[in-house]
């Protein structure tokens, strides 16, 4: 009877075997370089939940729809004290305006045009014309506490219907209070030209010896109040002279002057 053969089993090495054999490996083949294991991906932990967001939102935060929670609110405080203080300089400069009207009591100065002197007036040529004007003017200031200074920069212009004949200048001076001062100035124009119907309508008004004219002034002034002198203040005199004829005794027939100020 003929033996049975007997396969060997194959049986793992135990740990001081594989051991040994990892060591006789390593010094028999230590030129090899050894490699890492590759790496295994780790698991996320768990309870934990991977969220992915669309490309085209990341930049857009916070989302439209919350916006309006996350817009910053205006400080109501700071607005409020601002107000609160323009509140108070205004109430301060009215109560000092006050003072000053109740202390000075100011009064509007007044305007007249006392004389007209005219040369230059040829109704029988229809070349040019180079009219000649000496007003004389009366200014009133009836203010008891309360200085004029006329300053430089003033025009004095003269109007027949829409053409502008003649212009000038004031004098420079100061007014003191209860005070009224006359000057005379003269007002030249050269080359006017009028038209055939201004010509035609100057010399039936002159006939019917009723010549209106239209006389401008603007003058810069400041306004000495005790010893405080203000900023310029632009006076406006708008005056209408009707005189009897065009000649250097020309009487005045008729007058009215309005004026206005402007204080900025």
């Amino acid at each position: 009877m003929a033996a049975d053969r007997v396969h060997p089993r194959y049986s793992p090495p135990s740990s001081g075997e594989s051991s040994a054999t990892f060591s006789d490996s390593q010094s028999l083949g230590s030129s090899r370089p050894s490699q890492p294991p590759p790496a295994k991906p780790v698991p996320p932990p768990l309870g934990a939940y991977v969220v992915q967001i669309p490309k085209d939102q990341i930049y857009r935060y916070p989302p439209p729809e919350n916006a309006r929670r996350y817009r910053k609110k205006p400080r109501r405080g700071s607005c409020c004290r601002c107000l609160c203080c323009i509140l108070a300089v205004l109430v301060v400069l009215a109560a000092v305006a006050g003072v000053l009207y109740l202390v000075f009591r100011p009064k509007s100065p007044s305007y007249s045009v006392e004389d007209v002197s005219i040369r230059g007036f040829n109704l029988t040529s229809p070349s040019s014309l180079s009219p000649e004007f000496d007003v004389t003017v009366r200014a009133q200031n009836p203010n008891d506490k309360i200085g004029i200074y006329y300053e430089k920069g003033s025009s004095v212009t003269v109007y027949y219907s829409d053409v502008e004949l003649s212009n000038g200048a004031l004098p420079v001076f100061y007014q003191p209070s209860n005070n009224f001062t006359v000057f005379q100035t003269v007002l030249r124009g050269s080359n006017v030209l009028m038209g055939t119907g201004d010509l035609s309508a100057l010399v039936a008004d002159q006939k019917q010896r009723k010549v209106p004219f239209r006389l401008n002034l603007e003058a810069p002034v400041k306004i000495k109040v005790g010893a405080v002198k203000t900023w310029k203040i632009t006076v406006k005199v708008k005056c209408g002279v009707t005189v009897d004829n065009l000649t250097a005794s020309s009487k005045i027939v008729s007058k009215e002057c309005d004026y206005s100020v402007k204080i900025w």
